[in-house]
């Protein structure tokens, strides 16, 4: 008995040493990630990261097919804002997180307003372990949303309004599904694994220094996203990259969706994950199995 306490003894100070290294480890990585990010942090590097992420996200005009896969042309025409960030995260049970993006909104005429920088942050506990890069893009549904993001200038995600996975596709289940939507729909990419990644409690917060600096002088998020400053160049790539997905030409593509469940009541029931690779993932339906763009699995957390 002895000798298999010791064993025991042993091997359970293996498990703590290795846990705490990876802890530090992690820790260590995720530090030198916001701090490599806090120096290359600028409008005009966030408009460039924003572009790249969108066109993962929308469909290729190139290739109406795609839209089987990206968020639909639907969701974009009445979205009244967008966020388009990335974001680090790692730990070891504790977890911090942490990245930089840019926020848009719709004005009265039908454009986009000039980018508004923000930076996110938070932190978590529970079984949570691994390092992950993700890329979200947060459609704000309703003026509400980005009047919220105005006013305060941050915006908490499950705080101040709630997130729900948005649909994907074509066609009229997807017409169905937005006729009432959540203030936010969430959609993400990851490029790692991490166990726990959730966008709850996450807040997004103005770069107030960024746009002070790319804009020459201090500039509120409110009289950004009003249309009180013109659209920068910096920003024309991402524009483009909107305005040709909004316009998509889906003739002959199939009406094809998954739309995320729904509770009894009509509300929207967030899902950890969901892959259109060819199988209707658990926690919601589909009209028709969609084939994946890239493999990427899109889903709201």
């Amino acid at each position: 008995m002895d000798g298999y306490l010791k064993k025991f003894q042993v091997a359970a100070g293996k498990v703590g040493t290795q846990a705490t290294a990876f802890a530090q480890s992690t820790g260590q990585q995720l530090n030198q990630s916001a701090k490599l990010a806090q120096a290359g942090f600028s409008l005009p590097k966030e408009c460039e990261k924003a572009a790249r992420i969108l066109q993962t996200f929308l469909a290729d005009p190139e290739h109406p097919e795609t839209a089987l896969n990206s968020i639909p042309k639907a969701v974009l025409q009445q979205a009244k804002g967008l966020a388009i960030f990335s974001v680090i995260k790692a730990g070891f049970v504790w977890s911090g997180k942490a990245g930089s993006g840019v926020v848009i909104a719709r004005l009265p005429d039908g454009s986009w307003s000039a980018p508004s920088c923000i930076a996110t942050g938070g932190v978590g506990f529970g079984i949570q372990i691994g390092a992950d890069l993700s890329e979200f893009v947060v459609v704000l549904n309703s003026e509400e949303a980005v009047r919220s993001f105005c006013l305060a200038g941050n915006l908490t995600i499950g705080g101040n309004l709630s997130a729900a996975a948005g649909p994907i596709g074509t066609g009229g289940s997807v017409q169905a599904a937005i006729a009432h939507p959540a203030p936010m729909f969430s959609y993400s990419r990851s490029k790692g694994l991490y166990a726990g990644m959730s966008l709850e409690g996450t807040a997004l917060i103005e770069r107030k220094d960024a746009n002070r600096e790319f804009y020459g002088q201090p500039i509120p998020a409110k009289d950004l996203l009003e249309g009180k400053v013109p659209p920068p160049e910096a920003a024309s790539a991402m524009y483009e990259v909107v305005e040709q997905a909004e316009e998509i030409d889906e003739k002959g593509v199939p009406q094809q969706a998954y739309i995320p469940s729904q509770t009894p009541g009509g509300q929207e029931q967030p899902v950890t994950a969901y892959n259109l690779s060819g199988s209707t993932p658990s926690g919601g339906s589909a009209s028709a199995a969609a084939p994946a763009k890239d493999n990427n699995a899109i889903f709201d957390a």
